[in-house]
């Protein structure tokens, strides 16, 4: 299970709308190991500026590293902490998150990180199964 839903969550879902604010709380308190990564590169990029923060650490284990992929690669999730932060989320491979602010400026630097010449050359044995 990605998420963990609280039964009034659920209630919420079955009925309509969801509120956004409870989903986002269910995210943090649910993906705790992939909240603080993105929370810290929201934190550096507003300490450090530049066009985007990103980890290049991987994840200790499994675990970890799966709550990444669930944030990452839901689109619902990945929307809500996009609008939650005020940021743009990229991905590469299984850890290397990072964080571009809402801003044409940065749209150059979004463009190389997300390109496929930079996920090839993001690539190394030791990431083959992750």
């Amino acid at each position: 299970m990605s998420l963990d839903v609280s039964p009034a969550l659920l209630e919420q879902a079955e009925r309509g709308e969801v509120d956004e604010a409870e989903f986002v709380d269910c995210v943090r308190t649910s993906l705790p190991y992939a909240w603080e990564m993105i929370s810290s590169l929201v934190a550096q990029l507003k300490v450090d500026g530049g066009p985007f923060a990103d980890n290049q650490t991987p994840p200790p284990d499994e675990q970890t590293r799966g709550q990444l992929l669930r944030a990452l690669a839901s689109d619902a999730i990945r929307g809500a902490l996009q609008r939650h932060f005020g940021v743009r989320l990229a991905f590469q491979n299984c850890h290397r998150v990072a964080v571009f602010p809402l801003d044409a400026s940065v749209e150059e630097s979004l463009a190389r990180f997300t390109s496929v010449r930079s996920q090839v050359l993001n690539q190394s044995p030791e990431f083959r199964d992750c």
